[in-house]
């Protein structure tokens, strides 16, 4: 059979019309109304970036598309500071930061970071779950943020060394050591009369190697992924800090979704938390036999000895000051008696 020209063009009209009609319909169920971006300073492969796709995942199914959260892991949009400063004017909807760097904007985000207050995870969730968490929560609240209830993992910090191990407080004395750049570590290490030098992480491993300082201090998970090991011998299980990260929402972003499915959006977030916690908890105490065989070598000091030399030398009455008294004899009631 023969198509005439005039046929064939009528019919691809009619067709193109037809899909035309349906078009529409099609893309209003594929596009979402809220994308929004998720930021963080991970690698792909931690922990809260694998919770966090099952997250978004979740997110979507559940509000039949109409919320897609995109991940942006390893600082991609950004230092900490910058991706701060776009969550708050909305650039970016969604960050987990750690509360050491947070409290450059709310000073109360750094307290669970004071030196040897928490022995344990117990300790941790309990406090971080609880009162502690919900002050430091409303603090920020009155930054103008939105905060999720739970708080992500990122570890316990650890102390290693190219030259000793650490297993009394003198053992710091004229120590050598790498901090990041915050007062907190600094007053820290200085009350132990340690030599701390503030340096980027991203410098960490050639100061190591070329012996400006001979130590430095991190959760085993970021220990590892650096290789540290290889510019370090001893790992000693100080448990001097403990750290984890807020998920923060640019409040005028989160208030744009819709009230109804707000609670989905909210507990996949928290729950995707507690998931990446058992994650984090189980990487870290993997990597210790990881990272023995790789010639690392562990002890774990008495850290009573550690809190008490930080009482004496005045350490934790200069940040009782700083952070106030309501907020001080909270972080007291969940690690006892510091002051």
């Amino acid at each position: 059979m023969t198509i005439s020209r005039r046929t064939l063009l009528k019919t691809s009209a009619a067709v193109t019309a037809m899909a035309g009609v349906g078009a529409p319909f099609v893309a209003r169920a594929q596009q979402a109304e809220f994308n929004y971006k998720f930021a963080n300073n991970l690698p792909d492969t931690h922990p809260i970036n694998v919770r966090g796709r099952e997250m978004a995942a979740a997110i979507k199914k559940e509000t039949n598309g109409r919320v897609d959260v995109q991940l942006f892991p390893s600082s991609q949009l950004g230092s900490d500071t910058d991706t701060l400063s776009q969550l708050r004017s909305g650039g970016v909807e969604f960050f987990t930061l750690s509360g050491l760097i947070l409290s450059t904007l709310v000073p109360a985000a750094s307290i669970n970071g004071i030196g040897f207050a928490f022995p344990d995870y117990p300790a941790v969730w309990k406090a971080m779950d609880g009162d502690l968490g919900a002050y430091i929560r409303g603090q920020i609240s009155k930054a103008n943020l939105v905060v999720m209830e739970k708080i992500w993992d990122n570890g316990f910090r650890q102390t290693t060394s190219s030259t000793k191990p650490i297993t009394t407080p003198e053992d710091y004395k004229g120590f050598k050591i790498r901090v990041p750049v915050s007062p907190l570590w600094t007053s820290m290490f200085k009350a132990f009369d340690a030599s701390p030098a503030s340096i980027n992480f991203n410098e960490v491993y050639s100061a190591l190697q070329t012996k400006i300082v001979e130590g430095q201090e991190n959760p085993l998970a970021l220990i590892a992924t650096a290789k540290l090991y290889e510019v370090q011998k001893y790992c000693s299980l100080t448990n001097h800090m403990w750290d984890g990260y807020w998920f923060l929402a640019n409040r005028r972003a989160w208030e744009r979704i819709p009230a109804d499915i707000r609670p989905i959006v909210e507990r996949n977030i928290n729950a995707a938390g507690m998931k990446a916690r058992e994650d984090t908890e189980k990487l870290n105490a993997n990597l210790q036999t990881e990272l023995t065989t790789k010639g690392f070598v562990f002890n774990k000091p008495d850290l009573k000895p550690f809190r008490e030399k930080l009482r004496q030398a005045g350490f934790y009455a200069e940040w009782k000051a700083k952070y106030g008294e309501e907020a001080w004899a909270i972080l007291e009631k969940n690690a006892g008696k510091l002051t």
